[in-house]
């Protein structure tokens, strides 16, 4: 059956996987995708989003969401006056179509089942209202944003917040807090594939760490075909958190089984890996995960944040939440600009990352770059970037001079949210995150190829079927 975008032309069309959709950030991704999409592409443009969540009821559930959401936006002042005279909503609605895919990143099969129906054009609406819910193609994907996760907190070290309130301040303490309790690091059941004897052989799992970053890595693997294409590369938008500090990641432990901080870790491996991405010391080692049957060009990778904004992610009763809310907006007046506190306002950052124009991004040199999501104390967005242990903030050595000649305005500025402790890159550092980036993708790489013989996966299994085709230029 025939999509809905057949017959618009390729460069009117925009391809956007977001993982992690049904709630929080990944929710506000989508609608603030759809929202800016309309604001900015031409009037003739259609964006098709694909959403991911972990079971068909709730993507139905996000899908009637996200309709509903562009409904109501469809009938606003802004697009109306941006269409002319004579308009109607359908004329915007008619333009986003919602698909979506299941998969469950800890569950590595999921991830491999889902990738194969998106290369063999099985992409489907459970809703049925696109194609009646049977089987679609898509040509190629523009970009994967890589939102969903997992905390793995327990609460909070009472003690420990006083302290650090009373050592920093109220807004410091509650950017970088070093006061979350963590549970300990919980391992992943077996993952159903062959008998007894194939789940006894299988490598012990961290679960936050494969929720957040080697679930993502293996879908991002998997869907490069679907990202090289003729034109411009696509984009996979990482998301890693504010406070990922170096110790947190041990290369000896590069799950975090034996951290107490295994978010934070699995979130300084994502930095690693994508602020490394295009070095070429990295591209000796991960030139194979990179590699497509059907050429084109290479994906880029992006890292963004999206501030400190308030979602169940972290485990507090209502009582509790109320305060952490009310706090929150407390650093924001006080001057944090990573203070989000809300999730639209969160989303602002990888989705810049997903529908800049592309010389923008390279204007930016965007690749190099940890986007966090920033905010004044009136709630005017934007991206900003941010200071890296290790890297700095784009892999440049700057002293202090140099840090406080930053051209930027307003929140913008380098010093602005700026980490109390923080020193100045050297030139040892920026090698060391260098070398270590390398053992990383050396490790993931090691890691990757050997589930794939565990699971007896090849790699870009159904790349042959149906989504062959490129992007015209």
């Amino acid at each position: 059956m025939a999509s809905p975008w057949a017959n618009v032309p390729s460069h009117e069309q925009c391809f956007v996987m977001v993982t992690g959709a049904n709630s929080g950030v990944g929710l506000a991704i989508c609608q603030r995708l759809m929202d800016d999409f309309l604001a900015t592409r031409s009037l003739s443009s259609h964006l098709i989003l694909i959403p991911t969540t972990r079971s068909a009821k709730k993507s139905c559930e996000t899908i009637e969401s996200l309709r509903a959401y562009l409904t109501k936006s469809a009938k606003s002042k802004k697009l109306a006056n941006r269409s002319g005279d004579g308009y109607y909503p359908h004329w915007v609605t008619d333009r986003v179509h919602i698909l979506s895919a299941e998969l469950d990143l800890c569950k590595l099969p999921s991830i491999y089942s889902a990738a194969a129906k998106l290369l063999n054009g099985e992409l489907r609406d459970p809703t049925g209202v696109i194609a009646g819910g049977n089987p679609l193609s898509i040509p190629w994907l523009d970009a994967v944003v890589c939102n969903a996760g997992y905390g793995g907190w327990s609460g909070l070290d009472w003690l420990g917040v006083a302290s650090q309130v009373f050592s920093v301040g109220v807004m410091q303490s509650f950017t970088f807090p070093s006061f979350k309790v963590a549970l300990p690091s919980s391992i992943l059941r077996p993952q159903e594939v062959g008998g007894e004897k194939a789940q006894e052989s299988q490598p012990e799992m961290g679960e936050v760490f494969t929720a957040n970053t080697f679930g993502h890595y293996i879908l991002v693997h998997q869907l490069i075909p679907l990202m090289s294409r003729a034109s411009t590369p696509a984009r996979v938008i990482w998301t890693s958190t504010v406070d990922a500090e170096e110790h947190h990641l041990d290369l000896d432990d590069l799950q975090g089984l034996r951290s107490r901080a295994a978010y934070e870790s699995s979130k300084r491996l994502t930095d690693m890996i994508s602020l490394s991405s295009s070095l070429p010391s990295v591209q000796k080692v991960s030139s194979s995960y990179f590699s497509s049957p059907s050429g084109g060009s290479k994906p880029r990778f992006y890292l963004t944040h999206p501030g400190v904004v308030c979602t169940p992610l972290f485990p507090l009763n209502a009582f509790l939440y109320f305060w952490y809310y009310l706090a929150m907006y407390v650093c924001r007046f006080l001057g944090s600009p990573w203070h989000t506190v809300e999730t639209y306002v969160a989303a602002c950052s990888a989705v810049w990352l997903a529908l800049a124009p592309q010389d923008e991004l390279e204007a930016e040199n965007a690749e190099r770059v940890k986007w966090g999501s920033a905010c004044d104390r009136f709630g005017n967005d934007g991206p900003k970037k941010s200071e890296v242990e290790g890297w700095g903030w784009e892999g440049k050595i700057e002293d202090a001079e140099a840090i406080r000649q930053d051209p930027s305005e307003g929140i913008r500025r380098k010093l602005v949210g700026r980490k109390w402790d923080a020193v100045e890159l050297t030139q040892e550092k920026r090698y060391k995150f260098e070398e270590d980036a390398v053992v990383c993708w050396r490790r993931l790489e090691e890691l990757r190829t050997q589930w794939e013989d565990i699971l007896g996966k090849g790699t870009y299994e159904g790349s042959e079927a149906k989504t062959a085709g490129k992007r015209e230029a």
